[in-house]
């Protein structure tokens, strides 16, 4: 189970007020109440009290009362009431039948009187205010039992809200009411939390016979540490992205704003160091291969360095940038390269020593016989 509905003192083993709960739950908000109704016969208390109201939960000594089955709520929280008014519980007749098999046995004679907590929207509850012999007990200290256990609040039932032709009830009665919670593992996902709060707001937050619209769900009476999201979308209400955009994609632009914020915040210095850089690199292909090319100029005027030697590096170094890419916007700086390397060649060409003129051969007299024979 992931989450569930809590009726406010429900837990056995109740922690001091004030003081979170550390059990792995966490709230996702208070929903409605729930009140305590107590039923009881008016007969019954004209017989036990000689009048016709109970005024005290001390009245209740020796009457048949059932408190609901084990684990519902009730037991627990009848207990400390008991406890609080210093009734010993083995002094009053506890049943523990379920609410209906528990009216229908009050109805015949055989219960004095019935609790449970319920919404007033329950067809029990409804009946039961408008059945003849049968009282609803008026809390009267109900301020008094909200400051001294947190998870109640003092609630009125206004007169005539029943039936108002017939006038019921016939004055304002007070009741106590523990709030249903919605409870939730502390693991369970966020966008799932967001999502069960808008449900909760939409369900639960129209008006009703104990709240005005727009009182639930609410971040009172929680017995159980409020999540962080429950806590954002009570107080911001629906996020307004999600007006426009669906769910999935409203939830992950709000949860990464974060790191959008941070990423911009890279992005802004790094505009301007980006450009320099990127110049500089493109630049740097072109202006790599000058250290060469003056390095061949700074040999021109060296003799033991020849013409052709020179030519052979400079046509390798020519060879090499014209495979050389650069942007468009960068092509003035190639072009200034190669227009250099062609003056480089130049000044090669002038200051090569011209070749000597080769000595024509002349032809040989031929040698008569009689020149070389005395």
């Amino acid at each position: 189970v992931q989450v569930a509905f809590v009726q406010g003192g429900a837990d056995s083993q109740p922690t001091l007020p004030g003081q979170p709960k550390d059990d792995g739950l966490v709230a996702l908000g208070s929903l409605f109440y729930e009140p305590v109704w107590l039923f009881y016969r008016e007969d019954v208390a004209r017989r036990r009290l000689r009048r016709d109201a109970i005024e005290g939960l001390a009245d209740l000594r020796g009457w048949r009362l059932n408190i609901g089955t084990p684990g519902s709520g009730v037991p627990n929280l009848m207990t400390r009431l008991f406890e609080a008014n210093r009734v010993d519980s083995s002094s009053v007749r506890l049943r523990t039948l379920g609410e209906t098999p528990a009216v229908a046995a009050m109805l015949d004679g055989r219960m004095d009187a019935v609790v449970f907590a319920s919404a007033p929207e329950s067809l029990l509850v409804q009946m039961l205010l408008q059945t003849p012999g049968i009282r609803l007990f008026d809390f009267a200290q109900a301020e008094a039992y909200s400051r001294r256990y947190p998870f109640l609040s003092p609630v009125t039932l206004p007169r005539g809200v029943v039936d108002l032709a017939r006038d019921l009830p016939p004055r304002d009665v007070q009741l106590i009411a523990p709030t249903a919670m919605l409870v939730a593992r502390d693991d369970i996902h966020p966008a799932l939390i967001q999502l069960f709060v808008q449900a909760a707001r939409s369900i639960h937050g129209e008006a009703g016979w104990f709240q005005r619209r727009g009182e639930f769900p609410s971040e009172r009476s929680l017995e159980w540490p409020l999540a962080r999201e429950a806590e954002r979308t009570l107080r911001g209400g629906t996020p307004w992205l999600q007006r426009y955009l669906p769910f999935w994609l409203a939830n992950l632009i709000d949860r990464m704003w974060v790191v959008l914020l941070s990423i911009v915040a890279v992005l802004i210095p790094l505009s301007r160091i980006v450009p320099p850089l990127y110049e500089f690199k493109v630049r740097s292909r072109v202006f790599r291969w000058y250290a060469q090319l003056r390095d061949i100029e700074e040999s021109v005027d060296d003799r033991e360095d020849a013409a052709h030697r020179l030519l052979a590096r400079l046509d390798e170094l020519d060879a090499r940038v014209e495979r050389l890419t650069v942007p468009l916007s960068y092509a003035d700086e190639l072009y200034a390269l190669r227009s250099h390397i062609q003056m480089v060649r130049g000044r090669i060409v002038r200051a090569a020593p011209p070749a000597a003129p080769s000595t024509p051969v002349s032809p040989q007299t031929p040698v008569s016989s009689e020149q070389t024979n005395p």
